[in-house]
């Protein structure tokens, strides 16, 4: 079950069953069908993925409110992910840092592999974990992910 809409920031693929969301893609293109307007009877956790996605990203939400699933990480990435999901809206912090709150001090670039594999970006917010230098990486790029950060910082 999937449902794909334009966003601000582009397209946006969010993935899952019918409980919980286990993916979100970004998209190469600048335009999509809205695929809600194609279900025949739209999952109630799609439909509130989808709003909840807009409201974040017109700063109008801080938070999501969404059943998610992560499973599909080793136990490593999970915890990444698990402590991605206490950074405060806003805020930033550097991998080192995710890397000493999860004992694991010298794991800089563990924890910058997790976040590129991270399966809900947004949701579970990897666009908050920088480098003591700068940005950082992406998975989608570094002006998406300053694009992110200045929508949280006009807040």
């Amino acid at each position: 079950m999937d449902i794909t809409f334009n966003s601000k920031i582009g397209i946006i693929k969010v993935s899952g069953c019918s409980s919980y969301i286990r993916k979100v893609d970004f998209l190469e293109g600048s335009q999509v069908q809205d695929s809600s307007e194609n279900i025949n009877v739209p999952s109630p956790l799609y439909t509130d993925a989808k709003n909840q996605i807009q409201e974040y990203l017109s700063g109008q939400r801080s938070s999501f409110d969404l059943a998610l699933n992560f499973e599909s990480g080793t136990e490593f990435q999970q915890s990444v992910w698990k402590e991605m999901l206490k950074i405060p809206y806003g805020e930033v912090r550097t991998y080192g840092e995710i890397a000493k709150l999860l004992g694991k001090p010298g794991a800089s670039r563990a924890i910058g592999g997790a976040c590129n594999k991270n399966p809900i970006p947004l949701i579970i917010p990897c666009h908050r974990i920088v480098s003591s230098t700068g940005l950082g990486g992406f998975a989608y790029g570094l002006t998406m992910k300053n694009e992110v950060l200045n929508i949280e910082s006009s807040k």
